[in-house]
């Protein structure tokens, strides 16, 4: 079996060359002695002092003498392995073995020679299977991109679908509380992360939800009614807003808009906290004309340069195409 990097990890591939030979013939061939061979080959490659240092010592049971360096370096190798990064640091023993030059240092120059050569060789099918695993793993995450991007259109036409049929119910109560049911799955669905409808202060306030971007919440409040929204039910987001942490904006979304003189009225405000969104953004957003995260930064943007609360989909899709 042969380590193959890819990414930074280590897989497994078998090449039908045995690496834990090779490892051990550089522990046992390339340094002639054993301290040396420690900092030189055992040190550099990440094992452990642990693992090789009562190696270094210890004597055999009959003869009483120092165990060779081709004694310990099965011993070694095998405590390698038992380690969660065991193959990583048997292919950095073989990367260091195939370019290896101090040949000075070993007892048998030959014998060293003929295991740099060997390692010089698994090393080359090291990077040739590293490459075939590096298009392998390329080749999957873009079927995984393909598929998951297949995916979220399907669910985006499903709420597209959904938005269309609450938009000829005739039960508006039901139709606002399936409107937050569509609006949170389809801030999940944008990798958005949403807290569900919510109260607090002792079950004196109501929230419709909230969500996170970009280091920010935001309180969400939804309203789907034939009458247009006023100025009072801004104040009460706004009250809302103010009533929360100072990283905290407001979310205003109604599918039939509001009156002429709600976005004039909230720029008198002196903090301007609230961004407004209609029922044509979200049908837009709903149809794959524009990215919903970038659809609400444009908002937020718009509102804190420009002290504009309302931002529409029309003049962001303008802009953004250079009109």
């Amino acid at each position: 079996m042969i380590a193959v990097r890819c990414r930074g990890q280590y897989t497994k591939m078998n090449l039908g060359v045995d690496e834990e030979r090779v490892a051990i013939e550089a522990i046992a061939t390339l340094v002639n002695i054993r301290k040396a061979m420690a900092e030189l080959i055992l040190k550099p490659a990440g094992v452990p002092a642990e693992i090789y240092q009562p190696l270094l010592h210890r004597r055999d049971s009959t003869t009483g003498r120092l165990l060779s360096k081709r004694e310990m370096a099965p011993l070694i190798i095998d405590a390698i392995e038992k380690r969660p990064d065991g193959t990583q640091i048997i292919s950095t023993i073989i990367e260091i073995a195939a370019n290896w030059d101090s040949f000075h240092l070993a007892h048998d120059e030959y014998a060293a020679r003929a295991t740099v050569q060997k390692a010089q060789e698994v090393l080359g099918k090291i990077k040739v299977e590293e490459a075939r695993e590096t298009r392998r793993r390329e080749e999957e995450e873009r079927a995984r991109l393909v598929r998951k991007q297949a995916e979220f259109r399907r669910q985006l036409e499903l709420l597209l679908m959904m938005f269309d049929e609450l938009a000829i119910s005739e039960d508006p109560h039901q139709r606002g509380f399936l409107l937050q049911e569509l609006l949170n799955r389809l801030f999940l669905l944008c990798e958005i992360p949403v807290v569900r409808s919510f109260t607090r202060n002792e079950g004196a306030e109501q929230i419709d939800g909230a969500f996170r971007l970009e280091g920010w919440h935001y309180l969400v409040e939804c309203r789907w009614r034939k009458k247009l929204a006023d100025i009072r039910e801004l104040d009460g987001v706004k009250g809302q807003v103010d009533r929360s942490g100072k990283q905290t904006m407001g979310f205003y979304l109604s599918i039939n808009g509001w009156s002429e003189n709600v976005p004039g009225l909230l720029k008198q405000n002196p903090d301007k906290s609230i961004v407004l969104m209609d029922g044509y953004d979200l049908r837009c957003v709903l149809s794959g004309y524009v990215n919903l995260v970038d659809l609400i930064l444009a908002k937020v943007t718009k509102l804190n340069l420009e002290s504009e609360p309302f931002y529409s989909v029309r003049d962001y899709l303008a802009e953004l195409n250079g009109g």
